[in-house]
């Protein structure tokens, strides 16, 4: 299974994040190119080399109309240095002379123009429905009343767009990332002296393992944590995989240990992991209803949706409607079963699952090019053609299934 593994053992930033993953990518001077395309207000980005503690990795640099942010809290005791320095410092409860407080409606009006993917921009919305979700709780305003000061600025955008234009581009099956270092002390923001990690990143990391230290500042900020919290699937050690590439994204600040964060990607072998499986009964909908749910839900990302016929109370005739997903996409799952269907009730199983590593090709046939997906794993190795390209084949052809199957395994 193609995983990315995060190192967080410096806690994590946006910037940080993003240059990290920037170094996986096979041509990370055309994606800051197209990145740079992408004209968000104000916005450019460029790479350049930075060494901490003798190690050489990458530092994102974002300007916004031609200034990068710069620390206003330079000038405090280390105890209550805002230590968002670590990342652009968009974080800041401070506010610089271009900085605009956006909420979710002008964040969501801006993400939706953008030219993104339909994954990356309801990837970059999530993570901004984080942050609002955090903001609302700590404020104790409704989310639509919340703003989101700098953590909305163009600079904060662009992090998050380019990290989840880098995942997709990535194309990890999984992300995975240790324990996150969160600093200690104590932060001053425009709201006075605040506890570290900041009550909003507090929020995020919930349910998320983390850990103080001797290190004075504030090491993950909101804007990492929500990026964290969203595409990482499980936090712990570092599996036994094949690394293929290793980035390094650094922040700005030097401590006694290397300000960075560390991603790895490579194959873990075979696969192990946990999903879940939500049910429902269901015995008042038409197939045709039942069968437009299992689409959609297959497009929601879906591993698995299937139907099994059951007898019901008062013996009448009902369907088991069973939808496998990843764990960190069931209640998202959940909330379109509800929708979609007359279910009052969805149950949750949550299983261990062993898969295969899966990856597609194009291989040249008499008949045009044709995916190929190939599994492998636990000593095996599976391969098999996409079932649309063996059927535009077959009918394009005037062939059967079987008839283009084997055309395609003799080429």
């Amino acid at each position: 299974m193609k995983t990315i593994y995060l190192d967080c053992n410096m806690g994590a930033a946006g910037d940080m994040l993003m240059a990290a993953l920037l170094e996986l990518h096979p041509d990370p001077d055309d994606f800051l190119r197209r990145f740079n395309s992408l004209e968000i207000p104000g916005v450019r980005a460029v790479a350049e080399p930075s060494v901490k503690c003798g190690i050489t990795g990458a530092h994102v640099m974002v300007t916004v109309n031609g200034e990068e942010e710069t620390s206003v809290d330079a000038g405090h005791d280390d105890d209550l240095d805002h230590e968002r320095e670590h990342e652009h410092d968009h974080d800041h409860c401070h506010q610089h002379e271009y900085h605009h407080h956006s909420d979710m409606h002008e964040i969501e009006h801006l993400i939706g123009h953008l030219p993104l993917s339909e994954k990356v921009r309801a990837d970059a919305l999530a993570v901004y429905c984080l942050i609002a979700e955090a903001e609302s709780s700590v404020h104790g305003k409704p989310v639509d009343q919340v703003h989101f000061h700098e953590v909305g600025s163009m600079d904060a955008v662009a992090d998050i767009v380019g990290v989840c234009m880098l995942m997709e581009e990535l194309g990890a099956e999984r992300v995975l990332a240790s324990p996150v270092h969160v600093g200690c002390g104590q932060v001053r923001c425009a709201h006075g002296v605040l506890p570290v990690p900041a009550p909003a990143t507090a929020y995020i990391l919930k349910g998320v393992p983390i850990y103080g230290g001797h290190i004075r500042g504030e090491l993950c900020t909101p804007t990492g944590a929500a990026l964290l919290k969203h595409f990482v699937a499980a936090f712990g050690v570092m599996p036994v995989m094949t690394v293929s590439a290793i980035g390094y994204g650094m922040g700005r600040k030097d401590f006694e240990a290397a300000n960075c964060v560390r991603a790895s990607i490579g194959v873990t072998e075979g696969g192990m992991g946990e999903v879940s499986e939500l049910c429902c009964n269901l015995d008042d909908m038409t197939p045709e209803a039942i069968g437009f749910v299992q689409e959609l839900l297959f497009q929601k990302g879906a591993l698995d949706v299937y139907t099994i016929p059951i007898g019901m109370k008062k013996s009448r005739l009902g369907v088991l409607l069973t939808c496998m997903c990843r764990r960190e996409m069931a209640e998202e799952m959940a909330a379109l079963l509800f929708r979609h269907t007359s279910t009052l009730g969805v149950r949750e199983i949550v299983s261990r699952r062993y898969s295969l590593h899966r990856e597609t090709h194009t291989a040249p046939t008499p008949y045009g090019p044709v995916a190929i997906k190939t599994s492998t794993g636990w000593g095996v190795t599976k391969s098999k053609a996409e079932y649309e390209d063996v059927a535009r084949i077959a009918r394009k052809h005037g062939l059967s299934f079987a008839e283009v199957q084997a055309l395609i395994e003799k080429a």
